[in-house]
């Protein structure tokens, strides 16, 4: 089967983690016998500064006309890239897994949560005006998008072999209609899942549990802002954003990127940790296979991770991790120890 991919390579540290994802795309294609056909597309800083427009018309509509997306970090003009995608498509559960991989320094080792954080409402909604001295922004939350979320999330806790459990993170006490309905959305959900423990915390508290117990938590839900600075946070339990994939999932498409930006004082230096792309590329290959049924994506999605596993095992990593192979060489390392897998 072929896969037509819409590829983003972005700007800053992108188009190196970029080259380096293809190298374990290249060995997981030659392994399971399935193809993915990348489309190089253009959107970000350089986009716009080569075009005027940070997200271009022809991307749009190549990315419309592809099966799924793969976008590297952008610069300053991610707010008119990934965030205006995630409105254009509706993608509206941004999945962003937090996991403790072997001989990177962790908070603990038995780090094992995911973070499912609404991605098309509250103040990224981007809602702003000036009223003379005064700069306000609205911030916007449904029932319905609630409730998409809530229940996108005890879906993914019900398929997790962990603890099968969900934790609504809001600040309901403060912001009583706006997190309020998230909380009473969230809770009616929670009743039509009785076999998945449920319970609620707010925003501060839920950032100072994740360093004092992040093993305890599942699954988190909760807002698109709170979710974003969370997801950051519990990156760091984990060796930092450079182990952070994020997933952009809507009910007929889906875009996977790195958590982080696009780290301009580290271009050329060829030191960045590719594994947060190479991650995100095991999303969209799960994405794809439980969407077509196709158990050699499933497989792929398998062996890329176990492949990490067995290169930082091996200490075949990046300096931050101690390691000496460069960015590329960290790619390569991963794709052999998958084309080495009996699986």
């Amino acid at each position: 089967m072929t896969y037509k991919i819409a590829l983003i390579p972005g700007d800053g540290i992108g188009p190196e983690l970029t080259e380096t994802t293809m190298r374990v795309m290249d060995a997981v294609q030659e392994k399971f016998g399935f193809k993915l056909k990348f489309i190089e597309l253009e959107a970000g800083d350089v986009c716009l500064q080569n075009r005027g427009v940070a997200l271009p018309e022809d991307t749009v509509k190549a990315i419309q006309n592809s099966d799924a997306c793969l976008k590297g970090p952008v610069g300053e003009t991610a707010a008119d890239v990934v965030v205006k995608l995630r409105m254009m498509f509706d993608l509206y559960a941004n999945i962003r897994p937090v996991k403790a991989y072997p001989t990177v320094p962790c908070l603990r080792n038995d780090i094992d949560l995911v973070i499912v954080r609404e991605n098309t409402e509250g103040l990224y909604k981007g809602f702003e005006f000036v009223i003379d001295d005064t700069a306000v922004a609205l911030r916007v939350i449904t029932r319905k998008g609630s409730e998409r979320i809530a229940r996108k999330a005890f879906d993914l806790a019900m398929l997790r072999n962990n603890k099968r459990r969900v934790t609504s993170v809001h600040k309901s006490n403060v912001l009583k209609r706006t997190c309020g309905l998230f909380a009473e959305v969230c809770r009616k959900v929670a009743g039509e899942y009785p076999n998945i423990s449920f319970n609620e915390q707010y925003v501060d508290a839920a950032s100072m549990r994740l360093i004092k117990e992040p093993q305890e938590y599942d699954v988190i839900v909760t807002t698109n802002l709170f979710g974003d600075i969370l997801s950051d946070e519990a990156a760091q339990l984990v060796g930092g954003l450079g182990m952070a994939p994020g997933a952009n999932i809507g009910d007929n498409f889906a875009l996977f990127e790195p958590v982080h930006g696009a780290a301009p004082t580290r271009v050329d230096k060829h030191n960045a940790n590719p594994c947060s792309m190479i991650l995100a590329s095991k999303m969209m290959l799960e994405w794809l296979g439980e969407k077509r049924h196709d158990e050699a994506c499933m497989k792929a999605a398998k062996a890329i991770e176990e492949g990490i596993v067995r290169a930082l095992s091996k200490g075949l990593t990046v300096p931050d991790f101690g390691g000496k192979l460069t960015t590329i060489q960290m790619g390569e390392a991963v794709a052999s120890e998958i084309l080495k897998l009996n699986l």
